[in-house]
């Protein structure tokens, strides 16, 4: 890994609405007090499959952090088409988040998804910045202050 003051954006978080930007701000907010650069976007597996794949590909980020509800098919569908680790964040949108959640968690082997809690954008962001750690000693620095 590179200094960080040379990387774009370390942390790619995908909504897959308009609607999820609450708990994607979460996410945002928790990266910020880590200095973690971030970009956001949105983007939907089901309805603009092609543009998300493409993105997949182009970004530098070496996280995803997808925030969805419903089906939460996003995660699932990043995971499928990188090798980069990739963590869902389940959004209340019917049923409690339940079958947000139950989607993220029931990927086929081979399609890794880390899951964190109903609505919880901050563990996500979290989980972010402990892989981070592992190789970027500044951030390894602000988790043990926590």
């Amino acid at each position: 890994m590179t200094p960080r003051k040379e990387q774009s954006k370390l942390v790619a978080v995908v909504m897959g609405s308009e609607s999820d930007r609450p708990v994607a701000e979460e996410v945002t907010k928790t990266l910020d007090r880590f200095g973690i650069p971030y970009e956001v976007k949105t983007l939907s597996a089901h309805r603009n499959p092609k543009d998300l794949e493409e993105y997949i590909g182009s970004t530098g980020a070496v996280i995803f952090i997808a925030v969805a509800g419903l089906s939460a098919q996003l995660p699932g569908y990043i995971s499928s088409r990188t090798s980069k680790p990739v963590i869902g964040v389940p959004v209340n949108v019917s049923l409690e988040g339940l079958d947000a959640l139950l989607a993220m968690m029931q990927m086929p082997k081979g399609v890794p998804v880390a899951t964190v809690g109903v609505g919880n954008g901050e563990n996500a962001a979290l989980l972010a910045a402990r892989i981070l750690a592992m190789v970027d000693p500044e951030i390894k620095s602000k988790l043990t202050e926590l």
